[in-house]
């Protein structure tokens, strides 16, 4: 059950990630993907900070949410090199 609510937090972060991010996003697909790794990115990043989102499904989401837009300004820089 952990691993269906992993993901269905990355869809809502990919989902509101593309939403935030200025110049369009990556297609329903591409959104959705982006927010499952940017789920991964911003557990990551936020454990090696010491940063506790507090717990709880907002907490998740919000995480989630910053390593998507973390990702996509990532992939956009690679994209344009």
């Amino acid at each position: 059950m952990g691993l269906l609510w992993f993901l269905l937090i990355g869809l809502i972060a990919g989902w509101l990630a593309g939403m935030l991010v200025k110049g369009g996003g990556f297609g329903v697909i591409g959104d959705m993907v982006v927010g499952v790794l940017g789920a991964l990115l911003g557990g990551v990043l936020f454990t090696k900070l010491g940063v506790s989102s507090g717990g709880g499904m907002i907490g998740s989401i919000i995480v989630a949410t910053i390593g998507a837009i973390i990702l996509i300004f990532i992939l956009r820089l690679i994209k344009r090199a």
